[in-house]
């Protein structure tokens, strides 16, 4: 009797062991689409409203942009860049979207990576392309929604 007691314990252990790992993995797979749809729709409002815009609403309050070699801490920096730099001409475009994600087992941080392009014109009005790759760190916020920390 005791050994069934042992043997019962023993699966009961293991059911909640693979339940909770199935719960677990469901949950990871549901942040990694949060966190895709957020870069996704980051970079459709970029293109669609602009880049200076998307990028100050998708930033949390204390987002770092590295520019560079100079580092813009805070939203109220990277406006005073933007309009400094102005990134608001039609002819500039930028387009970009995931090839990685990844969530910490807590749900609350995030990182993105993938390739960008981003299209202009000279002035003498040729299109000039430049491609590379980006890296973003995202947190959830206390209301849910994920913004980016670090670009």
């Amino acid at each position: 009797m005791v050994k069934n007691m042992k043997l019962n314990l023993i699966i009961i252990a293991l059911s909640i062991f693979v339940s909770c790992n199935q719960h677990h993995k469901e949950n990871m797979e549901q942040w990694k689409q949060e966190v895709v749809e957020a870069e996704l729709n980051f970079s459709k409002m970029a293109e669609k409203k602009g880049i200076p815009e998307a990028f100050l609403a998708f930033a949390s309050d204390s987002a770092v942009l590295l520019r560079g070699q100079t580092l813009i801490e805070g939203k109220n920096e990277m406006e005073t860049y933007f309009l400094k730099n102005s990134n608001t001409s039609p002819d500039n475009n930028l387009d970009w979207a995931p090839d990685f994600v990844d969530v910490s087992s807590s749900g609350d941080l995030a990182y993105t990576y993938g390739k960008y392009t981003f299209t202009t014109k000279d002035s003498l009005g040729n299109k000039v392309v430049n491609t590379g790759i980006f890296h973003t760190v995202w947190k959830r916020q206390p209301d849910g929604e994920w913004k980016f920390v670090w670009d």
